[in-house]
C-alpha cells in the first residue's frame, strides 16, 4: 500500500514538473512573439505556432489571451525587474563597495537584455490604460528600489556628512533611474554603449566617499 502511494505521488510530481516545463515553453514562445509583433500581436494562435503546440494546449494553461498577457508580464518581471543580490555583491562588508558592485551587476545584466527592456517599456505604456498592469509594475519597481534603499540607508549612516539634505529614498531613486537609463541606452544604441565607461562615471561621482 505504501509502495503504491509513493508511486502515485511520484507520478503526480512528474506531471506537475511536466506542466511547469510546458508553461515555461509557452511563455518563452509568448516572449518571442511579443518581441517580434508587440503585445498587440500576442495572440493564442501565434504563441501556439511559435511554441509548436496546439491552440487548445495554450488555452488549457492560460485560458484566454488576457491571462496570457498578464502571465507573460509576471514572467518578464521575474527576469527583468526583480533584483537578486548575487553572492559576489553580498560578500562586500562596506555599503559603498556593495553599491558599486550592485550597479555593475545590474547595468551589465540589463545591457545584455535589450528585448526585455523594450517589452517592459511597452507593458509600462499599456499600464496607462490597464490598472492591474500598472499596479503590478509599480509594486515590482518599488521592491527593486527598496533593495537600493537599504544600501543607501547604511551608506548614509557610515557617511552622514557626505550627502547634504539627500534622503535614502532619493538616492535609491537616482540609482535605479541611472540603471534603467543605461538599459534604455543599451537598447537604442548598443554599438556605442560602453558599460565600463558608464561604471567609471559612477565611480567618479561617488568615489570621494571612498
Amino acid at each position: 500500500m505504501t509502495r503504491r502511494r509513493k508511486s502515485g505521488e511520484q507520478r503526480m510530481r512528474a506531471k506537475r514538473i511536466s506542466e511547469e516545463a510546458r508553461r515555461e515553453q509557452i511563455l518563452g514562445a509568448g516572449f518571442a512573439v511579443a518581441c517580434r509583433a508587440g503585445i498587440g500581436g500576442l495572440t493564442v494562435r501565434a504563441v501556439a505556432a511559435e511554441a509548436r503546440v496546439s491552440h487548445a494546449l495554450v488555452l488549457f494553461h492560460f485560458g484566454r489571451k488576457e491571462r496570457l498577457v498578464h502571465e507573460l508580464l509576471e514572467w518578464l518581471i521575474a527576469g527583468t525587474a526583480v533584483l537578486h543580490i548575487s553572492e559576489d555583491v553580498a560578500r562586500f562588508p562596506r555599503a559603498l563597495d556593495r553599491l558599486h558592485a550592485l550597479l555593475h551587476q545590474e547595468m551589465t545584466r540589463l545591457a545584455h537584455q535589450p528585448e526585455h527592456t523594450r517589452l517592459f517599456l511597452e507593458y509600462w505604456a499599456l499600464g496607462a490604460r490597464h490598472a492591474e498592469i500598472r499596479k503590478q509594475i509599480s509594486a515590482e519597481l518599488e521592491r527593486y528600489r527598496g533593495t537600493f534603499r537599504t544600501i543607501m540607508e547604511e551608506l548614509m549612516r557610515a557617511e552622514p556628512a557626505a550627502f547634504g539634505g539627500a534622503t535614502a529614498d532619493g538616492l535609491a531613486a537616482v540609482a535605479v533611474s541611472w540603471i534603467h537609463g543605461c538599459a534604455v541606452q543599451a537598447m537604442i544604441d548598443p554599438r556605442h554603449f560602453d558599460t565600463d565607461g558608464y561604471l567609471a562615471a559612477v565611480r567618479g561621482m561617488v568615489g570621494r566617499l571612498g
